[in-house]
C-alpha cells in the first residue's frame, strides 16, 4: 500500500522563472516552435503578447504534478498569474516576494533573487528553476540557507525539457 503523500505545508518549494524555462528565447527564432495561437491566448488571458505564443501548455501538468508548492520567482510577478498560469492551466501561484529590507545583501554576482528566495523559504528545502544562475547564486545559497537547495539552470534557448522534469522529480522526492 502506497503512503498518502505529505501536507502541502510540508512539500518543498519550487521556484519558478518565466523568461528562458517556460518561454524559450534567444538563438535561431525559428527554433522556438509556436504552441497557441495569438487568438487563443486571447481567449485563455484577456489579452495578447507574442512571447506566449512560445509557451508548451504541456508544461503546465507536469509542473502540477511535482511533488512541491510552486512560486513564481519572476520579473512577471503577479502577472505571471494572469498571462501564464491559464495558458499552463495552472490555479493562481503565490509571488516571490521582494527580500525583507534586513536581508543579507548579496555579493557583486549574485542574481537579485537569490536573497529573496532565501529568505521566502526560511529554511525549508527549495528548488529554483531558472536561465540566469551562476555559482555566486550556489555559493550564496549555500552559505545563508540552512536546508537543502537545488539552483537548477535551465538552457534559455530550449527551455524547460524532460530531462529538468526528470531532475526535478528526483530531487524533490528526496531533497538533498
Amino acid at each position: 500500500m502506497e503512503s498518502p503523500p505529505p501536507p502541502l505545508s510540508q512539500l518543498p518549494l519550487l521556484y519558478l522563472d518565466v523568461d528562458g524555462p517556460l518561454i524559450p528565447f534567444g538563438g535561431d527564432p525559428a527554433r522556438h516552435r509556436t504552441h497557441l495561437t495569438e487568438r487563443r491566448i486571447r481567449e485563455l488571458t484577456g489579452g495578447s503578447n507574442p512571447l506566449l505564443t512560445r509557451v508548451n501548455p504541456a508544461l503546465g501538468p507536469q509542473l502540477a504534478a511535482l511533488p512541491c508548492r510552486l512560486i513564481w520567482a519572476t520579473t512577471w510577478f503577479d502577472d505571471a498569474n494572469a498571462c501564464l498560469a491559464p495558458l499552463l492551466g495552472l490555479p493562481p501561484l503565490p509571488v516571490l516576494p521582494d527580500p525583507p529590507l534586513d536581508a543579507a545583501e548579496p555579493a557583486p554576482g549574485v542574481h537579485w533573487k537569490t536573497p529573496a528566495l532565501v529568505a521566502h523559504a526560511a529554511g525549508t528545502p527549495f528548488a529554483w528553476v531558472d536561465d540566469e544562475i551562476a555559482e555566486h547564486d550556489r555559493k550564496w545559497v549555500a552559505h545563508y540557507h540552512p536546508g537543502p537547495a537545488l539552483l537548477h539552470r535551465i538552457d534559455p534557448e530550449v527551455g524547460l525539457t524532460e530531462r529538468d522534469f526528470t531532475v526535478l522529480s528526483d530531487w524533490l522526492r528526496n531533497p538533498t
